[in-house]
């Protein structure tokens, strides 16, 4: 393999991480009171930059680069796309909401690149060590952009949470990898598989596994590593939420099936009932913890740990069509959910005066527009036809069917129905008749950018709700890495 070629298996992490640097060092020069929107547009030409290249990626024939480091196929790029398509939308809810919001705000864009870079690593990388340097990469910069509202008291307090359970996790994550390395003698992940069975300890592998899954587990706010979501959510800025709730937990999710389905598959009668109970426990506490909130971001904190059961039901399909619907589950759970941060972000405005169910009372009537949005995304979360969700739920509980996991599709499709009880409160709320005695906050005029980034989430989700066959094949195609024989894939599902 020729250098250039080698290159440009990298190439989208070395556009972020150039746009990163220019950034900040750009953010250090400029008068403390002029704009930093053009910091943010900076951002995003890095970004739509680094997404051509994963596209240019497709056409590269699947290998590794760097000494085994790097791999390139179907799978990355299917979530270096996503990724990127996160992060463009979250830097064009940012350009207006956050301006004012926060100190510095040109920080958060390069936090954001810089942020990306780490997540893209953890999607391609086929070393254990490099997975964890792209999760720290990641990790360091959620952790200061969930903190960046310094004036108040919640953005500190959600930033110390996050960064001090954090390292806990990352802790188990390195111990995790430590043990394998003990049991295997490497840490490449395209090795594991074979190694495995003549290692004379795998007992400190499977052990290694399970610290590598509590790790992960915290990343992605499955319980029960659950506890840090609802307070750093509640007093993380919208945008960074939006980012933090799905390209993070993308990345960690891709991670996740590379070593579980591409390392571990032998070792599938162990770590199933781990995933089972997971994605059990994450369904039931995220919807019951829903159901009690009045504040609209801890409601929709709870709902993420609930939407990360329904992944992880996929992933214990043990199939090709189980790592299929997975991927394509994060792709339009990333679609909605950024949707309606965008929408919460712009109508809670920059003191966040907006917060609970009982305030976007009337929100349709003065903001139309604002408020078929939020409509459109709740109906999506609560898998309504021809929505992304709906599709989304549709192939996860029909993977998990097919390999046998009856009990956990049911339970998958009660928790559902609780979930339609508070996405219809906050809709029902958003439609209702504006309150004469506690009448609503006013609402900016929606800018250029905050429109684009709407009209981008709602195409992508009715795009996965009505023709999902693309990225469902984009999905598949990714799947084939783990399953070469994908036409015989689900003749070796496991019967659970």
């Amino acid at each position: 393999m020729n250098q250039t070629e080698s290159f440009l298996r990298i190439l989208p992490e070395v556009i972020l991480t150039v746009t990163g640097v220019v950034v900040m060092m750009i953010e250090a020069v400029l008068p403390r009171a002029s704009s930093r929107k053009p910091l943010g547009w900076m951002a995003i030409l890095g970004v739509l930059a680094a997404l051509y290249a994963s596209l240019r990626q497709a056409l590269l024939v699947p290998g590794t680069a760097y000494s085994g480091l790097i791999q390139t196929d179907a799978f990355s790029v299917f979530f270096h796309v996503l990724i990127c398509g996160i992060v463009l939308v979250t830097l064009l809810v940012a350009l207006d909401s956050l301006q004012g919001a926060v100190d510095n705000q040109g920080e958060f864009f390069a936090l954001v690149a810089f942020g990306a870079v780490g997540m893209l690593l953890m999607t391609t990388a086929s070393e254990l060590l490099l997975v964890f340097i792209g999760l720290e990469i990641s990790s360091i910069s959620t952790y200061i952009m969930a903190g960046l509202r310094k004036r108040a008291a919640k953005g500190p307090e959600a930033a110390i949470k996050y960064f001090l359970l954090g390292s806990f996790a990352t802790a188990f994550f390195l111990y995790g990898v430590a043990l394998i390395f003990g049991a295997t003698g490497t840490t490449n992940i395209a090795s594991l598989a074979s190694l495995l069975p003549q290692s004379q300890t795998p007992v400190f592998a499977l052990v290694g596994l399970a610290m590598i899954l509590i790790g992960i587990g915290f990343k992605v706010s499955a319980a029960p590593f659950q506890v840090w979501t609802p307070d750093v959510y509640e007093g993380a800025p919208p945008a960074t939420v939006g980012l933090m709730s799905t390209a993070p937990k993308a990345a960690a999710f891709a991670f996740l099936l590379r070593i579980l389905y591409g390392a571990f598959p032998a070792y599938h009668v162990h770590w199933v009932p781990l995933i089972w109970i997971m994605a059990a426990l994450s369904m039931t506490v995220g919807n019951l913890g829903a159901l009690r909130q009045q504040n609209v971001k801890r409601m929709l904190a709870y709902s993420s740990i609930a939407h990360a059961g329904y992944l992880l039901v996929a992933f214990a399909a043990l199939s090709a069509d189980g790592v299929a619907a997975a991927s394509f589950y994060a792709a339009s759970y990333a679609a909605m959910n950024v949707g309606v941060f965008a929408v919460i972000s712009h109508v809670g405005g920059r003191e966040e005066k907006i917060v609970t169910v009982g305030d976007y009372r009337g929100l349709a009537y003065r903001s139309p527009l604002l408020g078929g949005m939020l409509a459109f995304f709740l109906i999506s979360l609560i898998g309504i036809p021809f929505t992304g969700g709906f599709f989304g739920k549709f192939y996860v509980f029909s993977a998990a069917l097919h390999s046998g996991l009856v009990w956990l599709a049911i339970l998958g499709l009660f928790n559902s129905g609780i979930a339609a009880f508070y996405y219809l409160r906050l809709l029902t709320s958003a439609y209702s008749k504006p309150s004469e005695t506690q009448p609503m906050e006013s609402i900016a005029r929606v800018t250029p950018a905050l429109l684009v980034a709407l009209l981008l989430t709602v195409v992508a989700t009715l795009i996965l709700g009505i023709v999902p066959n693309q990225v469902l094949g984009s999905a598949k195609a990714g799947a084939i890495t783990f399953y070469p024989d994908a036409s015989n894939a689900n003749a070796i599902a496991v019967k659970h």
